[in-house]
């Protein structure tokens, strides 16, 4: 056990996993919100001001209101009818007070329909599914009153330096703690 873990309280330590755990919720809501456009649900894990960025091409969509209407678009609408699905990996967390930065690799997958039937014993026959995109996401958390939120996502796909980049500062980060 590091040493800094060694000298907090029973209090504390509990607090850490309360929030780790509601941490972990909290990511893993992602995929069914924007599988679903439940957008209202998907903004429930938000701040007001969430900034969400998925390109270093495109602009970002800032609050809320944005989120719920980006699920609303006919771009998405369509992905959801193809059988999109969000599949988000166990993310590293970093708590430091009531902020945490989590990251997390993303994958998007997308049934494969030029793929030939495969029959898996007891499952069935399908074509499967393909991985779309595959990204590197940062997820900057703030604790509110009504537990934990998304400040901040960073996502960029794995094929551009910026992903690299984003795994760096967890990398960096970690580091410096232990130093």
């Amino acid at each position: 056990m590091p040493a800094d873990r060694a000298r907090r309280s029973i209090e504390e330590r509990l607090q850490d996993v309360e929030d780790r755990l509601e941490i972990l919720n909290l990511i893993a809501a992602h995929p069914p919100g924007a599988d679903t456009a439940e957008g209202e649900y998907a903004a429930s894990y938000c701040t007001d001001d969430v900034v969400l960025q998925f390109s270093e091409h495109a602009p970002p969509w800032s609050g809320r209101a944005q989120l719920v209407a980006n699920l609303q678009r006919p771009a998405h609408q369509g992905a959801i009818e193809q059988g999109i699905g969000h599949f988000a990996a166990l993310p590293h967390i970093e708590i430091d007070g009531d902020t945490a930065v989590v990251t997390a690799y993303l994958q998007i997958l997308a049934p494969n329909t030029e793929a030939e039937l495969f029959e898996l014993s007891g499952h069935g026959t399908s074509k499967g599914f393909r991985v779309h995109i595959l990204s590197a996401n940062r997820w900057e958390l703030v604790r509110t009153s009504d537990g934990w939120r998304i400040k901040r996502r960073t996502g960029r796909a794995m094929n551009t330096p910026g992903a690299r980049d984003l795994l760096r500062e967890t990398t960096k980060a970690r580091m410096a703690k232990e130093t």
